[in-house]
């Protein structure tokens, strides 16, 4: 019986290493897009890869090792993308608007990550059966973004209200769109993203007096 360790740590990878990682990575997110994360196995991975069970196992020993390669990967990008359009704002009010702008953008360009990243959200678990992206994540979006409408509360932008209902109601609405994309590829994006965008303004804006 084959020894299961854990994969190279990141720096003591080879740049061939890397790009199979990388490979299997992505053949991992289509594959869990297109099939669900139920029928996403190992051998169906290897088989999109076009390489042995084996190769997928050398560098992923577990399909946790997969998924939590899957998440680091996808939840990176969007952080890459949206950072730099929502700290481009000067005003709590234009980076709630780039918050969610930039990241319905990012679902619109990333369809098959996103689409896997909720499949993994839904179903996934570790060995210890607790989510593999548990309540913990949900919790701090909802405090980061809370900081946001924290400071348009401080700055006068934004009305008094409840800023943990607000940051959860305006995630929940972000995240329905990529079970819309699976189910409505027709989707337009970008009137979702700009309908939502002035629902939330609406919700937070000052009253005035």
């Amino acid at each position: 019986m084959r020894t299961k360790t854990k994969s190279a740590p990141a720096e003591t990878r080879s740049f061939a290493e890397a790009a199979r990682r990388s490979q299997i990575v992505d053949c991992a997110i289509d594959t869990v897009a297109e099939m669900g994360f139920a029928r996403a196995s190992v051998d169906q991975i290897a088989k999109r890869a076009r390489v042995s069970k084996g190769v997928i196992t050398y560098h992923f020993p577990s399909k946790e090792e997969i998924v939590d390669a899957v998440i680091e990967k996808v939840v990176a990008a969007g952080r890459t993308y949206m950072e730099p359009r929502i700290m481009a704002e000067t005003s709590a009010a234009g980076r709630l608007r780039a918050y969610i702008e930039s990241n319905l953008e990012f679902i619109d360009a990333h369809r098959s990550p996103l689409i896997a990243l909720v499949e993994i959200a839904m179903t996934a678990r570790r060995a210890d059966g607790s989510l593999i992206i548990g309540p913990e994540s949900l919790a701090q979006r909802a405090a980061n973004l809370g900081e946001l409408l924290r400071a348009g509360q401080r700055s006068g932008e934004f009305r008094r209200f409840n800023t943990r209902v607000m940051a959860l109601t305006i995630i929940h609405a972000i995240d329905a769109v990529p079970f819309l994309l699976a189910r409505e590829p027709g989707l337009e994006v970008k009137l979702h993203a700009k309908e939502l965008a002035m629902i939330f303004a609406l919700a937070t804006r000052r009253e005035s007096s």
